[in-house]
């Protein structure tokens, strides 16, 4: 696209950065609770791979997915996905002791 040509300069009053893989997921899910938590503080955040899963059909999508974000946010945005996977540790846990719940409807007790 850019063939012989020079990249095209930042717009006036913007600068470039090179943005840092901050985390791996498992899955979308994961992706975008760390992608939602980081911008909630003001951390602009990149999920790279989204699409990718697509390309793989049923097969897990592995190492494919990585949340990135600017390298002057790397330090803030560390903390904030060390809670993320904290709490997504937490809950996979829960799930575990739940064990499996049948499929189908529930009947909730009035």
């Amino acid at each position: 696209m850019w063939q012989g040509r020079a990249c095209p300069a930042p717009a006036l009053g913007r600068s470039v950065q090179a943005m840092h893989t901050i985390y791996r997921a498992q899955n979308l899910f994961d992706a975008h609770l760390v992608k939602d938590a980081l911008e909630a503080e003001g951390i602009p955040a990149f999920i790279a791979g989204e699409y990718l899963t697509g390309a793989v059909g049923q097969l897990p999508a592995m190492d494919y997915i990585a949340v990135m974000v600017p390298e002057s946010s790397l330090a803030l945005a560390s903390g904030i996905v060390g809670e993320v996977e904290a709490q997504l540790s937490e809950a996979r846990l829960a799930i575990d002791e739940i064990g499996d719940l049948p499929d189908g409807p529930q009947l909730m007790p009035c």
